[in-house]
């Protein structure tokens, strides 16, 4: 087996799978906010011991995206190494049976290169792209191959993102995500209220302060993703993200498109089967 895991901005995802399955296609997973990382150990010790009793092979190999700084990259080779081989062999007798723990060269942090997966990276410097949006991209083309996508991945920031059909990473477009707009207009405005992202959606020309923000956020974040999918032609545009569900519906109908959860882990599963 293989863990894989998302470490965004705010949250912490992970998942456990096959190399040769389908991307996407997981034994278990998990998330958790930054705030709770100390829930992670236990969370896969114990997903990993239950496979490991159904027969499967332990983990031997965990690709990771990071782009919440080194900081927390050093502790989640903490808490996957135990502190180093050492470390390892002091606390093997105090783990579980079937307890998750790999060596350090085990861990590959996944990073923006110039190809990988089928995807060409067409960023002038490609190491310069954000891993999670080559992730995402890469998730994008093995879920719509022979597509020109449009990638939204709508969490901290939304990111844009053109793939041509032949798996050419463009390049894109990012903003300030749902929340963070919210919480700027909220900050830098007199009378204005924080709106809540789970608010009901607005139709037409909102009457009231709250709907009129919210309708606004909506159509910025919708408006972004409705031009980018007009300017690249796309045939199909992939929405993910802790606030998919809410910029999804304000799409227009005629924009193709679906909801993809977790489209930088997709990624990962599909890169982890290239160099």
């Amino acid at each position: 087996m293989m863990l894989l895991i998302d470490a965004g901005n705010t949250r912490i995802k992970w998942a456990l799978a096959e190399p040769d399955a389908a991307p996407g296609d997981w034994l278990d997973y998990g998330a958790v906010m930054h705030a709770d990382a100390a829930q992670l150990p236990a969370a896969w010790h114990a997903a990993h011991a239950a496979r490991v009793a159904q027969g499967r092979s332990p983990v031997s190999r965990v690709l990771a995206a990071n782009v919440a700084g080194t900081a927390l990259r050093d502790r989640l080779t903490h808490m996957l190494t135990a502190g180093g081989d050492a470390g390892a062999a002091a606390l093997a007798s105090a783990r579980p049976p079937g307890a998750l723990l790999v060596a350090a060269d085990g861990i590959e942090w996944f990073a923006s290169v110039a190809e990988r997966a089928g995807v060409k990276n067409g960023y002038r410097n490609p190491a310069q792209l954000g891993c999670d949006r080559f992730a995402a991209a890469i998730g994008a083309h093995a879920l719509a191959p022979g597509k020109a996508i449009i990638v939204a991945n709508c969490g901290t920031a939304t990111t844009i993102d053109a793939v041509t059909a032949d798996g050419v990473f463009l390049g894109g477009m990012i903003l300030p995500g749902l929340g963070l707009m919210a919480t700027s207009l909220a900050r830098n405005t007199a009378q204005l209220p924080q709106v809540a992202q789970g608010g009901k959606l607005p139709s037409g020309f909102a009457d009231n302060t709250d709907d009129a923000i919210l309708s606004g956020l909506l159509a910025a974040q919708a408006g972004a993703i409705e031009h980018a999918c007009a300017l690249h032609r796309a045939q199909e545009c992939l929405v993910s993200g802790g606030a998919a569900g809410y910029i999804a519906q304000a799409l227009p109908t005629g924009i193709p498109h679906r909801l993809v959860d977790n489209i930088v882990l997709i990624g990962l599963h599909a890169a982890a089967g290239s160099p």
